[in-house]
């Protein structure tokens, strides 16, 4: 199947080398330079890197950058013969697009083998092809969607605990609406947050964007069906933004909605009670991984000068001991052990829901274009919960555009 140029090989074949980057690094033997995600995830590295420092005798530089730029920046820097970077940070749907263009250095062919203590579904992120392939990634922060709900306006409405199907989840939202409460809260704004918040759905409903021949299946019976019931949703509650959907549920003035954990927790306290995404229509349904997994990665750049130093560094920066080390930094894990220690998870009561929730859930897409991709089809989407379009209608232009995309 031929696909058409990404916005990353337009960019690696039409810009010159990163004219930003620091020749001395590449020659300096005793500097490390990560480009990483700003914000918490910077804190982690520099409050575990100095160990590792002085046993290797090497400075490491943290560069925080945000989203978009990071992944420009990176994509510039893979032009130079020996980059600026040695290690990157990678939001997990970036994998696809790296490692086919060569931005990454296959771990696994220089030397690398798996950790078992990673949860599986996290680690296979990291693989191309997907789940099967060598490893050009390891998962250096955890992250996976959950149901999000208001314990009180649940047991208002008769509920004794966290529904795990999505007629449940109805049912609650339609006696809460009825109560004078949103039942249910989408996040229905075009592209990302729409996708992200259906895709749940057409997974539980046994759904999928692609076949496994990489047909496009959006419209499909499975899907139709699961964007009626999204829309059933919807009528019970109301279209918001992320940090109105977190002040309705953690107020009361709703009663359920699905979000990332960081939204609802800080540290050992949550605004909201949570549960793993059900993975099934209703209680005799077949159950189908339903939650969206969304973890920070991290690999090697294939320009890296120093390669077995910065493969040793990664080991470091995603082991057991420094996970635990960075759980109180905000760090959330992706290795079985540390979400069982013992001592961890009697501190962060979330670790065993995200634990299951990882092991539950599903990767987007694993193709380079899926940043197109998402794009016309949460226009689609969003046009069938505004009433622009019928959900059938919606589907099959939806269908269209991405088939358009693939060919």
């Amino acid at each position: 199947m031929k696909f058409k140029k990404t916005v990353l090989a337009c960019v690696l074949a039409a810009i010159p080398a990163f004219a930003c980057v620091n020749q001395a690094y590449a020659q300096d033997m005793e500097k490390i330079v990560i480009a990483a995600r700003g914000g918490s995830h910077v804190d982690v590295i520099n409050a575990v890197k100095e160990k590792f420092e002085k046993e290797h005798n090497v400075e490491i530089e943290v560069m925080g950058l945000e989203n978009a730029d990071l992944k420009q920046k990176i994509a510039l820097d893979s032009r130079a013969s020996v980059g600026a970077f040695d290690l990157v940070m990678l939001d997990d749907p970036w994998i696809p697009e790296f490692a086919k263009a060569g931005v990454l250095c296959d771990l696994t062919k220089n030397g690398y083998t798996d950790d078992s203590d990673f949860v599986k579904t996290s680690l296979d992120i990291g693989k191309d092809p997907y789940a099967k392939g060598d490893t050009y990634a390891l998962p250096f922060a955890g992250n996976v969607t959950l149901l999000f709900f208001n314990q009180d306006v649940l047991k208002s409405v008769g509920a004794t605990h966290a529904p795990d199907n999505w007629e449940d989840v109805l049912n609650i939202a339609q006696k809460a609406q009825l109560n004078g409460k949103l039942g249910y809260v989408v996040r229905g704004q075009q592209g990302n947050p729409i996708v992200g918040d259906y895709l749940p759905l057409l997974w539980a409903f046994g759904g999928d964007v692609f076949d496994e021949n990489f047909n496009v299946t959006v419209n499909s019976p499975e899907g139709l069906a699961s964007l009626e019931f999204y829309l059933q949703l919807a009528k019970t509650g109301a279209n918001y933004e992320k940090n109105d959907i977190v002040a309705s549920v953690a107020s009361g003035k709703a009663a359920q909605a699905l979000g990332w954990p960081s939204w609802f927790i800080s540290g050992t306290d949550s605004v909201a009670s949570y549960a793993v995404i059900p993975g099934k229509i209703d209680a005799q349904s077949k159950e189908y991984s339903a939650g969206v997994i969304g973890n920070w990665m991290m690999g090697i750049t294939a320009n890296c000068g120093k390669k077995d130093l910065a493969i040793e560094l990664l080991k470091y920066l995603t082991s057991e001991e420094v996970q635990k080390a960075a759980a109180d930094k905000g760090a959330v894990p992706t290795r079985i052990s540390v979400f069982n220690d013992k001592e961890l998870s009697a501190k962060y009561p979330f670790y065993k829901t995200l634990l299951a929730g990882t092991q539950n859930s599903k990767v987007r897409p694993r193709t380079e274009l899926w940043g197109e991709i998402e794009n016309v089809y949460g226009i689609e989407l969003s046009n069938a919960l505004s009433g622009t379009k019928s959900a059938k209608q919606a589907l099959a232009d939806a269908q269209k555009a991405i088939e358009k995309i693939v060919k």
